[in-house]
């Protein structure tokens, strides 16, 4: 089965391809020739998943599924939350959010937080969301590589590595996007 993976982010691409390689083609918005931006304005995480996957799916009427993820830190009220990609201001990057974070979290004693994945699929002409959820903590210093949102502070909870860490192979058996692809996978085998 072909579906188009409503982004452009290489690495998400990765991390999904190895997930699903066995049984599906993925394709991304560069396979397929799209390459606008997309808005995401919606106040939540399942708004914005939608919203995106929506715009694909009403231009090219395709299978596709889009995705979007937060890191909810309670001592800071859930933030950065649905602005976890922009954390930091407009032209934010990976290293630009992790700094942000850490400074807002100087002091503080509770470090509990959660990544939270949206996935929507639109499906043979029906609509059909997935989530998957890691709680953690978040580190007081970076460990791991800074090639991936806030991987390098999020300890998820059971383990002494932070995903940024881990093998990739690692992460992908646990990890808040991997739980949502295993409900949106374990949909698409019994449908």
């Amino acid at each position: 089965m072909e579906l188009i993976f409503v982004t452009n982010n290489k690495n998400k691409l990765s991390e999904i391809q190895n997930i699903l390689k066995d049984k599906y083609k993925i394709l991304s918005l560069s396979d397929i020739g799209f390459f606008d931006d997309i808005a995401e304005t919606a106040d939540t995480i399942a708004g914005n998943s939608l919203q995106k996957t929506q715009f694909i799916y009403d231009r090219y009427k395709k299978n596709c599924f889009g995705d979007d993820t937060g890191l909810m830190v309670d001592a800071l009220n859930g933030a950065p939350g649905v602005y976890s990609a922009r954390y930091s201001g407009k032209n934010a990057t990976y290293e630009s959010n992790v700094k942000k974070l850490l400074h807002e979290m100087e002091g503080k004693v509770n470090r509990k937080a959660h990544f939270s994945t949206v996935i929507t699929l639109f499906l043979n002409d029906k609509m059909y969301q997935f989530e998957g959820r890691v709680d953690g903590t978040i580190t007081t210093e970076i460990k791991g590589k800074m090639e991936f949102g806030y991987d390098p502070v999020f300890l998820p909870d059971g383990y002494n590595l932070t995903y940024a860490e881990m093998s990739a192979e690692q992460k992908n058996k646990i990890s808040h996007r991997a739980l949502a692809l295993k409900k949106m996978k374990n949909f698409l085998q019994n449908t």
